[in-house]
């Protein structure tokens, strides 16, 4: 049945919908919610709707290559998968169906740093497609043996995700009552019997799924609840250019920094000697006047200079809209909510799809417009009003 419902799959909003059916509401909420009143969420997906693209015709676009190369490695295309913490809650080894439609569609995947599934589990399964996000810990020791065991897995890059320095107020889960430990209140209880097939998984896996990137730090056989609340004890902490300095003596591969809004905050990356910096407002999920990260990208490509590669991240939910990002210069873009969805509701097979999707709006945009290469191609001129467009987001070559 899975299958035949995968099948009526068109975009990624049919995710979306999936998901929510099958998800208990809170854990749907705590997916698709936002800080505040949630103006992050709705500004990241409204600023796509300002650009248009301009086609030219009789061309040969029998072809097209999307294929695009970042931190000196060509991936077979523009489009990596988002760091999204927890995912093993909503469908067990959801983390792994990412790494696994990573090495499929040679894309990166960043394991966000409060996965379910380890970095050892998925090592295997990704290669060096897999990049690590550490978020920093209170304990220095901590912070140094992940990036040991990061290295040791051969990750192709860490990521370094700056944009957390305290808990964000995230309404939905307040009042779903969102806590470590769950609350099983009435509500909750009629929530999971009333989806009971991600509950029957949920009992199956034995209840609150481990973080297996912190396990190793507590107690052997230490519970799930045990390694949330530990890892929730360690974060937040305080985050300097001094730990992104010390991090970049520890790593010896590309150091990527995420959630840089700022120009002269992406100089300052730069200057500590970061390789990439990924442009995000964390999703819409930290604060909700944030500046839009599309709005950020002609002061940033400004202050690290044509050379440097920016990445984004945040409200990408169509083709369309990652072609418009490297229209705007961005040197590769990332999606999380709609892999996420696909996993939820679908397993392996949904996180494929997303892909898929992806790939074939993208590829089907690009001829429709006679645009033949992604990577060779000067994008700015599909654009509508490509003057504007190019003094507004200078290309990133």
């Amino acid at each position: 049945m899975a299958g035949s419902s995968l099948d009526k799959i068109v975009n990624t909003d049919d995710l979306e919908q999936a998901a929510q059916r099958y998800l208990p509401r809170m854990l749907y909420d705590w997916i698709a919610g936002g800080a505040g009143d949630e103006r992050g969420l709705s500004d990241n997906r409204a600023a796509f709707d300002r650009f248009r693209f301009m086609p030219r015709y009789l061309r040969d676009v029998a072809t097209c290559s999307i294929s695009k190369t970042v931190l000196g490695r060509r991936f077979a295309g523009p489009l990596g998968i988002a760091p999204m913490g927890y995912s093993g809650l909503f469908r067990p080894q959801a983390e792994l169906f990412f790494a696994e439609t990573a090495k499929r569609f040679d894309v990166p995947y960043i394991m966000s740093g409060v996965s379910v599934s380890s970095m050892e589990a998925a090592a295997p399964v990704a290669g060096e497609n897999l990049w690590y996000q550490i978020y920093t810990t209170a304990d220095d020791a901590i912070n140094r043996d992940m990036i040991r065991r990061a290295e040791d897995c051969g990750c192709g890059a860490l990521v370094m995700t700056v944009d957390i320095p305290v808990a964000a107020k995230r309404e939905r889960d307040i009042r779903n009552i969102i806590d470590i430990p769950p609350k099983f209140t009435p509500k909750a209880i009629l929530d999971g019997l009333l989806h009971p097939a991600w509950t029957l998984r949920y009992l199956l896996a034995g209840g609150l799924p481990v973080m297996e990137n912190w396990a190793p730090y507590l107690p052997k056989g230490a519970s799930g609840l045990d390694v949330a609340k530990f890892s929730l004890e360690h974060g937040y902490a305080l985050q300097t250019w001094d730990h992104l300095r010390q991090f970049r003596q520890l790593w010896p591969r590309a150091l990527v920094i995420k959630g840089i809004l700022h120009p002269e905050d992406a100089h300052m990356a730069r200057e500590a000697g970061a390789d990439a910096i990924i442009v995000s407002n964390h999703g819409g999920r930290q604060f909700d006047r944030a500046i839009n990260s599309i709005d950020c990208l002609p002061a940033i490509r400004e202050a690290v200079g044509a050379d440097f590669p920016v990445m984004f991240d945040g409200g990408v939910r169509r083709g369309s809209d990652v072609l418009a990002l490297l229209c705007c210069g961005v040197d590769y873009v990332f999606a999380g909510r709609p892999f996420l969805y696909g996993a939820a509701g679908f397993g392996q097979g949904g996180v494929d799809r997303a892909m898929e999707i992806f790939t074939d709006e993208l590829s089907g945009l690009m001829r429709q417009l006679g645009c033949l290469d992604v990577e060779h191609d000067d994008l700015k001129t599909f654009m509508h009003d490509a003057m504007d467009q190019a003094r507004r987001y200078p290309r990133g070559e």
